[in-house]
């Protein structure tokens, strides 16, 4: 005989899901404003839009992770709601990187291969670090697939990263840091148009079937 309800069950490893969610958006949320600091600084001695870029996606992710842990709790309205909201400030990061390739250009920038080498390899040790953490949630709602998705594009751009240290390095030209910069900004202005199309789908199934905006 089973011990509760169908509803009762469901709700309860709801919940215990929510719970473990939780825990492991404090633990990305650290490892992402940690590495905003550090990445931030090396970019700017580095002279590297790659590492800039990557620097505030960091920041980006920990804006992001912060929004998920407020509204976790919250009606499927509210999470979708914040899925949206950060796939818009995905695409606002991406233009933003889009304008700082072209200063870097302006300016005749070369960076410096041996230091973007180093931090993109530690960048890229802590996203693997939080995609694997946060694997186990990219089947649930648009604001968990939407926290994975951010991870797992982080995981692609330090790849680039290394790429463009490996480019630099090897031409002693800056241009292999400005296109994969280019292709960090791409790959940002895709995953908001995807986080932003699912949250957007949740939206059109609640007004179909609506729902308290608690629940």
């Amino acid at each position: 005989m089973p011990c509760c309800s169908s509803d009762t069950c469901a709700s309860s490893t709801a919940a215990m899901a929510d719970t473990r969610f939780r825990r492991v958006l404090w633990v990305v949320l650290v490892i992402n404003a940690a590495m905003f600091v550090l990445e931030l600084g090396a970019g700017m001695v580095a002279g590297s839009a790659a590492l800039q870029a990557d620097a505030l996606d960091f920041l980006a992710d920990a804006a992001n992770y912060s929004i998920s842990l407020a509204v976790l709790g919250a009606g499927l309205r509210w999470r979708a709601g914040a899925a949206w909201v950060k796939g818009a400030s995905m695409g606002v990061f991406g233009i933003w990187v889009l304008g700082t390739i072209v200063w870097h250009i302006a300016n005749g920038s070369v960076p410096h291969a041996p230091t973007m080498g180093l931090i993109g390899l530690l960048a890229l040790i802590m996203n693997v670090i939080c995609l694997v953490l946060l694997t186990a949630f990219r089947s649930g709602d648009a604001n968990m697939r939407s926290v994975w998705i951010c991870s797992r594009n982080d995981v692609v751009a330090n790849c680039t990263v290394l790429l463009a240290a490996l480019g630099v390095f090897g031409t002693g030209h800056g241009w292999p840091d400005f296109i994969v910069a280019g292709l960090m900004a791409g790959l940002a202005l895709h995953g908001a148009v995807q986080i932003m199309r699912d949250a957007s789908r949740e939206w059109r199934d609640l007004r179909k079937h609506p729902v308290p905006l608690l629940h």
